[in-house]
């Protein structure tokens, strides 16, 4: 399996596990918590069918990355992204960031700039800035992300049973667009993630991404569900939209935050449509 070592604890490596699959323009996959790689099954296939090169890969500590027990904040997150572009040569890439995965986005072309990236898009993500302060009264109060550790340290397996039902809106889409089999393999994917990493991501979740927005200069796409529980649409997609000069805001009817698999469909003809905007012009001009 390919892994690039992203630095070191003790004795030691820190390895992200990523795949690389196709060929043509890269498409880099990046996920959301508690989850791996594996969540863009749906995604993978028809990027491939389309012509691209994807990247899905693994955050530290969650899928098949080492599991450290330091570096979950977005500065380093960032870094371990610019790390893979770097030495995978990637170039004219669209980076795509689910959930916590927008974070990413966000803080490496707020960081390292559009150099080597051509596009991005924010689905169901977490951008701008979750936590309520006097000058983000659109925020949440910090005593939620409290009870959630709390919830977390008591008992993480609980916790994350819990968590994906209103991830997939379960008791609504339940054996219609999600199947149980569906939320098992989550939760068993979540479950062998790191107990450490888990826990110290929520506080990450509390960046501030508001900067990283306003230095984007590439074509991005916002994508959300106007039935996300996790991380709601006015507080997130529709605010990420309007912060990133030029952007566009495509909201799921009825979508819940996991809706990269309960509405596969629609996140793909939208997906392929936006990657391919480029092709679809050049197309018409001649």
């Amino acid at each position: 399996m390919p892994y690039i070592t992203v630095g070191q604890e003790n004795s030691g490596n820190i390895d992200l596990y990523y795949e690389d699959h196709g060929s043509g323009k890269p498409v880099v996959l990046i996920h959301g918590w508690p989850l791996s790689g594996r969540s863009w099954e749906k995604q993978v296939t028809a990027l491939l069918e389309a012509g691209y090169r994807v990247i899905p890969y693994d955050r530290r500590g969650f899928g098949e990355s080492s599991k450290p027990t330091f570096g979950y904040d977005y500065d380093t997150f960032a870094e371990d992204l610019h790390t893979l572009m770097m030495k995978l040569d990637l170039r004219d890439a669209a980076l795509v960031g689910f959930s916590m995965g927008g974070g990413e986005v966000a803080r490496y072309l707020g960081t390292y700039g559009a150099e080597r990236v051509s596009k991005a898009v924010f689905l169901a993500a977490i951008p701008p800035f979750l936590l309520k302060t006097s000058d983000n009264p659109e925020g949440v109060d910090g005593s939620v992300f409290e009870e959630i550790k709390k919830a977390i340290a008591a008992d993480r397996p609980a916790f994350l049973s819990q968590f994906l039902k209103n991830f997939y809106n379960v008791d609504i889409l339940g054996g219609r667009l999600i199947s149980d089999q569906v939320v098992q393999l989550n939760w068993n994917i979540a479950a062998g993630a790191s107990p450490k990493g888990t826990l110290d991501c929520v506080s990450a979740w509390l960046t501030d991404f508001r900067n990283d927005l306003q230095r984007i200069d590439v074509p991005t796409l916002v994508i959300h569900g106007d039935a996300d529980r996790i991380l709601p649409l006015a507080a997130t997609g529709k605010r990420a939209q309007e912060a990133v000069k030029g952007s566009r805001l495509v909201v799921v009817e009825g979508g819940p935050h996991g809706l990269t698999w309960t509405h596969a469909e629609i996140i793909n003809r939208e997906l392929l449509s936006f990657l391919g905007t480029e092709k679809a012009l050049g197309a018409r001009a001649q």
